[in-house]
Parts: C-alpha cells; sequence; structure tokens
C-alpha cells in the first residue's frame, strides 16, 4: 500500500484516540482564558507558510513510531513541512505555558490589599487643674522658702565649723612660733657656752698626762684640787654639748611644726573663703525668693507658718514627749542653767546678724555658746559640736538651760526656757524671741552641766513684753559673711 497523507493523518487521529487525557491543569479564570487566548493568536497559522497547526493535547512532544502494514519498512518522513509544524508546535506550547505561570501568580500586594489607614496622632493632654485658690500656692512656697532657709543654715553651720577651725589653728600656729624663738635663743646661748669651752680648752692644752703633772707639781694638793676643777669643767661642757644637741633637735622639730601648722592654716582659710561664697549664695537664693513675693503672699506665708507650728506644739504636748505637765512645770534648772538662761532672756529683741557672738547682735549658736560662757561654762561655737559634744539628755527630763537642736544634721539650736517654750535667734532678718519647742524639727537635747543638781527653788526669769513676737522676713544679703 502507498503512503499518503490522509492514511498518515487517519493513523494520528487513531493514536490521539487511545492516547490518556492530558493532567496539566489550565486556568479557568477570564484572564486566564485572555491570555491563552492570546499565546494561540501569537502561533503561526497555515496561512503563515510554516506548516499546518496541530492541537496541543501534551506539555511536550513525543516521538512517533510508525510502522509499514504487512511487514513492510517504514518509509523515513522528510521535507520542511513536518519540521517547520513541529518547530512551531514547540514555540506555541512554550508561549501558552508561560501564559499559564503568569496568570496563576497571586496579584501585588499593593493591588490585593487595601492601604491601612494613617493613624491619628493623639490629642493633647488637657492642663492639670488649677490649685485651690491660694491655699496649695503658699503651702508650695513655704515649703520652698524653708528648704532655702536650711540650705543656708547648713552652709553657715560648716563655714562656723571651719572659722573655729582657723581660729584653733592660729592660736596653734603662735604656741609653735613661740616655742620655736625659746629653742633657737636656747641654742645659739648653748653655741656660745660650746665655743667658749673650746677655746679654753686649746689655751689649757698639755702635752702631759694628768699623771706626770701631778708629779712634777710642786703643790700636789693643788694639782689635785685642779684635777678637780678641769673634771668639773670637762662634765660642764659635756653637759653643754647635751643641750646644744637637744636645742637643736627640737628648734628642727618645732620648726617643722611652724611649717605644718602654717600651711594648714593657709587650706583652712582657703576652704573658709569657698565656704563663706557658699553661704552668701544660699543667702541670695532666700533673698530672690523673698523678693518675688507679694505683701499679700508674705502675709499668707507668716499665718500658714505660724499654724504649722501650732499644730506641731499641740501634737508634741498632747504626745507626752516632754513629759507629764505637772513634772515639767515643777523641774528646776540648775545655778549655771539659770545664770544661761538669764543671759539669753536679756537679749530678747537684738537682731539675728550671721555669726555674731554680742553683745549688739548673734546668731543661733552664738546666742546659746555666749549664755553658757557668761554662766561660767565653755561650750563649742557651733550646733553641730554642741550636739557631738555634750551630754546628750532625753526630752522628757528636759530642764531650764538645756540645749535644744533642730534638724537632722543639728543646724539650729536654741535654749529651752521652759513649759514647752524656747529662746532662739531664729534666722536673719528677725529678732531673738521666745518661740514653742516645736517650732523647727527636734533632733534632740544637751545638757552642758550635767553632774549639777536643780536648785532647789526655782522662780522663771520675768519676759519682756513682745517676747513672743516677730516676723520671719527671712535672709538678707547684709547678714551674711563679709566678702
Amino acid at each position: 500500500m502507498r503512503w499518503c497523507p490522509s492514511s498518515r493523518s487517519a493513523s494520528r487521529a487513531r493514536r490521539s484516540s487511545r492516547r490518556p487525557p492530558s493532567t496539566r491543569s489550565w486556568p479557568s479564570s477570564a484572564e486566564a482564558r485572555g491570555s491563552h487566548a492570546a499565546g494561540i493568536a501569537d502561533c503561526p497559522s497555515k496561512g503563515d507558510g510554516v506548516g499546518p497547526t496541530r492541537p496541543v493535547t501534551r506539555s511536550r512532544p513525543r516521538h512517533r513510531r510508525t510502522s509499514s502494514p504487512k511487514g513492510r519498512s517504514a518509509r523515513p518522513r522528510t521535507g520542511g513541512d513536518d519540521v517547520s509544524g513541529r518547530l512551531a508546535q514547540s514555540v506555541c506550547t512554550v508561549a501558552l505555558a508561560a501564559a499559564t505561570v503568569l496568570t496563576a501568580l497571586p496579584a501585588p500586594v499593593t493591588a490585593a490589599v487595601p492601604s491601612a489607614p494613617v493613624p491619628r496622632p493623639p490629642s493633647p493632654p488637657l492642663p492639670a487643674p488649677a490649685p485651690a485658690a491660694g491655699e496649695a500656692t503658699v503651702a508650695e512656697l513655704l515649703t520652698e522658702l524653708q528648704r532655702l532657709y536650711q540650705r543656708a543654715e547648713e552652709a553657715s553651720e560648716t563655714y562656723k565649723a571651719t572659722e573655729e577651725s582657723v581660729k584653733k589653728q592660729l592660736r596653734e600656729v603662735k604656741k609653735v612660733t613661740k616655742g620655736l624663738s625659746r629653742a633657737r635663743i636656747a641654742l645659739a646661748e648653748s653655741r656660745g657656752a660650746a665655743g667658749r669651752l673650746a677655746r679654753e680648752q686649746y689655751q689649757g692644752r698639755s702635752d702631759l698626762s694628768p699623771y706626770l703633772r701631778l708629779l712634777l707639781a710642786k703643790d700636789p694638793q693643788h694639782a689635785l684640787d685642779q684635777g678637780h676643777v678641769l673634771r668639773r669643767a670637762a662634765d660642764d661642757r659635756a653637759a653643754t654639748i647635751a643641750r646644744l644637741e637637744s636645742g637643736e633637735r627640737r628648734a628642727d622639730e618645732l620648726a617643722t611644726r611652724a611649717r605644718y601648722a602654717l600651711d594648714k592654716q593657709q587650706t583652712l582659710a582657703r576652704k573658709q573663703k569657698k565656704q563663706r561664697d557658699a553661704v552668701r549664695a544660699r543667702l541670695g537664693e532666700v533673698e530672690e525668693l523673698l523678693a518675688s513675693l507679694t505683701e499679700e503672699q508674705l502675709a499668707d506665708l507668716a499665718r500658714l507658718e505660724e499654724r504649722n507650728t501650732g499644730v506641731a506644739q499641740r501634737d508634741l504636748l498632747a504626745s507626752g514627749a516632754l513629759g507629764s505637765p505637772g513634772s515639767a512645770a515643777t523641774r528646776a534648772p540648775s545655778r549655771l542653767g539659770g545664770r544661761a538662761l538669764e543671759y539669753a532672756v536679756r537679749q530678747i529683741g537684738k537682731p539675728y546678724v550671721w555669726g555674731a557672738e554680742g553683745p549688739g547682735s548673734f546668731d543661733c549658736s552664738g546666742l546659746t555658746s555666749q549664755a553658757w560662757a557668761h554662766a561660767g561654762r565653755e561650750i563649742p561655737r557651733t550646733s553641730q559640736e554642741q550636739w557631738r559634744q555634750l551630754p546628750k539628755v532625753p526630752l522628757r527630763q528636759l530642764r531650764p538651760g538645756d540645749l535644744v537642736i533642730y534638724f537632722p544634721k543639728a543646724t539650729h539650736v536654741a535654749i529651752y526656757l521652759g513649759k514647752g517654750q524656747v529662746i532662739q535667734a531664729p534666722r536673719p532678718g528677725t529678732r531673738v524671741k521666745v518661740s514653742p519647742i516645736a517650732a523647727n524639727p527636734l533632733l534632740g537635747a544637751v545638757r552642758p552641766d550635767p553632774l549639777l543638781k536643780p536648785l532647789p527653788s526655782y522662780t522663771p526669769p520675768k519676759l519682756p513684753r513682745g517676747a513672743s513676737a516677730g516676723e520671719d522676713r527671712g535672709y538678707g544679703e547684709e547678714s551674711a559673711p563679709a566678702a
């Protein structure tokens, strides 16, 4: 049988009917079908001169096996049309696969996901409610003013402690310098005596031994007496040399001490200057705050401070910290304590001046130290040293004349009057006056005369008119230490 194109087409149709259906998945969306149609439209057609178009039923072409009927050998297929057809089929297959893959890819996120809403900025917070009319503002001002007072008082006490150290060191320098002068005079005298002895020894020098001089002497007794004299002279010479050596050592030691004392004095002087500047700065802060207040605010501050003091005083008395009222009323001072208290009462009304010790003005520790000095007992100058060095006494056992210490750092002091009252120099701008014992935060109490017994009978001193009056006007620049 002759091979013809029609038989070739029939054979191919039979094989296609027997071939299992393709498992390729095809896109079902309208967009995929459009891409598919576009890919098919791009394939060459029969009119293009490339060759007949065959439907694509599989992902890749398979080699066709041909067999000739009745055992005759197959005739190999040749010709440009067949090769061109297979090439066109492959190109169409690749184009269709690419269109399918592109169709199956997910759409960009920006197209599929709607844009997130832009968050709105938070609304500004509502302003805090204003404090109650007058009361909160005055309380804050009083707290700030008391804080500045306390800082200034701490700087003041530190300065005064350094000032006391400077005074003590000056006394030490004078003492050492005076001792050094005496040592140098004694050293000069010893050196003169040693020189005289050396000259005498040289002038009375002899090459003979004492035994030969005794044998050759006309008067042996005189020679013996002369020998005793010479021995005494030798002893004096040895003592003079010893004094000379001791004087030199003493002079060297005193010179070293004098240099050390002078260096320490200079160091303390520099420290004192820095602390003085710190006090002036603290006082300036208080002055600046007070200058910014109106007369009404100052009056409100005074009323609020007085009210707070009254509340603290009532609470202290109610707590029994000062003992029972009856025992406190019958307590009497010692002989020295009574004298110190009388001196303090005579100072009521005198102004507070920073660092003053009387007689016309005082600061807090200047008043207490001078009161006890006039009573006959020397105590430390500053409140901190009074608290540190003097014997402590419980508040329940307070008696007139004892010293009451205030604030955690012992920066304020007053003298106890009795019945829950003290005499104090409060702060610059005020005057010495009588105040409740709870006017400031209590730290404790000390007694300068713990060994003395109280007086058998005691009459409290008479207070001058207006002893409790006075307004805390605050620090002033004139109260600071001089530049």
